[in-house]
């Protein structure tokens, strides 16, 4: 009888102790296990891509090319030099190992998304939604951005880095004006918005829109949809306005598309202005249609241009866009969020939607940035839905799981390049690029007929210029076929000698044993560029095949003094001392 009074007392006085060491716990803990969960999820998305090599553009960047090993300064200059000092991180980690480049990717990402569930937490707070669903319907929201296909292209390809870096940077600086201390912003959270804002200018042109996005929020977020707040914030948007003003100034020439191989600006050829925006009223759509279903993602769009408003349907895009703008306008004081998130849509797409012409007017990746408008106004239907939360929440978890399943899918053909070229010549059979770019991944696996046979369909397609008649020439030489070869290499040369075309056509002629002919293209070759050190390689290698290492071995000694790593003259040098030379 005398233990239950003791046991008791112990009940009472532990429970207590219970409710202070639940005070005691962090309360960040049941949000750090919620964001370990899509965090793994990301994992497992794209782990088929950690080990992927170069692909498409990346073969062209300052990473993948013997510059690379230049010193930072070689790096850095007008051109996106915070994207730029990125990649000279990642090849100061792992040189040409790809998996550091792709894991700093899925970090910006991830960066990204977090920022993004702020962005998305504070709007619906202040659009006053019910603060049961606050957080966790950010939470939903950050983890369809962080999951999403769309991403891919920003996220699996290195050189896509360019836009989830300024987008990560981007929404840093939404975040920070958000998250101000007061109404009126501070000259400290000034500097943290300009830095933040001038760091995803740096990383890539579009973010120059940051401004137009903090004055639609400035705007729509005070009471009455007043200037009030605009005005109350000059001193952010006075210095924003000169950084604009340098930033035009900075990029001047790519605006007007002024160079030889300019890919956008008003100075384009294929299209104008003009055209370019009637054939944005139909993109719009696709960029829709893939947020909500993204079944047809591509990474290179034969999408054709409507060259007046009433080609291709463009009439009819733009009634439709200027229908639900006109909606979104009627109706934003009932649906705040919905409505701002689809001014948000516009306003980030301007740089690459609009007016500015783009040679590629489609790309998956430009939706980066941008979907997160198209999720403001999902989250708002979402949250007025009558169903009871378990309903929402498996709904919600549902769409989740499928778009980490397709982004998986999509990380897939990302890590074999032949696959991921074959998806995209069937998408856009007649666009010559992807068939080049699929002739080039079959010549890397050593598919030459395949190679050649693409090839011929790219050059079918469009005029065929100097790099495509090479590497046609080498699949051919890949096959045993030296007349081919040399036809397709003349053709080359024709168009732009260059001194490793000659040298290609030399080493054609020596697998053939015609040594006059092979001496005489590398003798043109030296011509075009004396300190090509494959000219001087090959020649050594002639040499050695006539069974004169002593003549050899200067050639292959001043094409090491070209360039020490070049490996065919280390092994010509190799081969000459066995034979006997010195």
């Amino acid at each position: 009888m005398s233990k239950r009074p003791t046991a008791t007392r112990e009940s009472k006085s532990a429970a207590p102790r219970a409710r202070q060491a639940a005070a005691q716990r962090p309360d960040w803990l049941p949000y750090l296990a919620a964001a370990a969960i899509p965090a793994l999820v990301l994992l497992w998305a794209y782990s088929p891509v950690m080990h992927t090599g170069f692909l498409f553009d990346d073969t062209n960047q300052m990473f993948a090319r013997p510059e690379a090993a230049e010193p930072l300064r070689a790096w850095i200059g007008p051109v996106r030099p915070v994207l730029m000092f990125t990649y000279w991180m990642n090849v100061q980690l792992s040189n040409q190992d790809t998996f550091s480049y792709h894991a700093v990717n899925l970090l910006i990402h991830s960066i990204a998304a977090m920022l993004v569930f702020l962005v998305i937490r504070r709007l619906m707070e202040w659009a006053g939604s019910d603060p049961r669903l606050r957080t966790w319907m950010a939470a939903f929201g950050a983890a369809l951005f962080l999951l999403h296909p769309l991403q891919t292209e920003s996220v699996a390809y290195v050189a896509g880095r360019s836009e989830a870096l300024s987008g990560m940077f981007a929404a840093a600086s939404i975040a920070v004006f958000l998250y101000r201390k007061s109404a009126a912003i501070s000259w400290t959270e000034v500097g943290i918005v300009l830095v933040t804002f001038g760091a995803a200018l740096l990383s890539k042109e579009q973010a120059v829109v940051v401004p137009l996005v903090l004055l639609l929020t400035d705007y729509w977020w005070n009471p009455g949809f007043s200037l009030r707040g605009i005005f109350r914030n000059w001193k952010l948007y006075a210095l924003m306005a000169a950084g604009g003003l340098a930033g035009v100034a900075l990029f001047w020439k790519m605006i007007l598309g002024i160079g030889t191989n300019s890919t956008a600006g008003f100075g384009m050829k294929d299209f104008t202005w003009y055209q370019y925006l009637f054939t944005q009223f139909r993109v719009l759509f696709v960029y829709l249609a893939n947020f909500v279903l993204p079944l047809n993602l591509n990474l290179d769009w034969e999408f054709p241009i409507s060259r007046t408003i009433l080609d291709r349907g463009a009439i009819f895009g733009l009634a439709v866009l200027v229908t639900i703008s006109v909606a979104a306008w009627r109706y934003r004081t009932r649906f705040r969020l919905a409505s701002y998130g689809w001014f948000l849509f516009l306003v980030l797409l301007l740089p690459t939607s609009s007016v500015l012409p783009i040679k590629d007017p489609i790309a998956d990746r430009r939706m980066y940035l941008p979907m997160l408008g198209l999720i403001l106004v999902a989250i708002d239907f979402l949250g007025r839905w009558k169903a009871d939360r378990k309903t929402v929440a498996a709904l919600c978890a549902g769409i989740l799981v499928f778009m980490a399943a397709l982004t998986h899918a999509r990380a897939v053909l990302w890590s074999d390049a032949v696959a991921l070229w074959e998806d995209t010549v069937s998408k856009s059979p007649g666009r010559s690029r992807p068939h080049f770019q699929l002739a080039m991944a079959y010549y890397d696996q050593g598919r030459f007929d395949r190679s050649v046979a693409e090839f011929e369909k790219a050059a079918s397609l469009d005029k065929p210029d100097v790099q495509l008649l090479l590497d046609w020439g080498l699949a051919y030489d890949g096959l045993h076929q030296p007349e081919k070869a040399l036809e397709k290499l003349r053709q080359a040369a024709a168009l732009g000698p260059t001194a490793h075309i000659y040298t290609q056509i030399g080493k054609v002629y020596a697998d053939q044993r015609r040594w006059k002919e092979a001496m005489d293209a590398f003798a043109t070759a030296e011509k075009l560029d004396p300190a090509f050190p494959a000219t001087f390689a090959y020649k050594g290698l002639v040499h050695l095949a006539n069974n004169d290492p002593a003549a050899a071995i200067p050639e292959c000694r001043h094409a090491l003094e070209l360039d020490s790593r070049f490996q065919p003259a280390r092994e010509c040098l190799a081969t000459a001392a066995r034979m006997g030379g010195r």
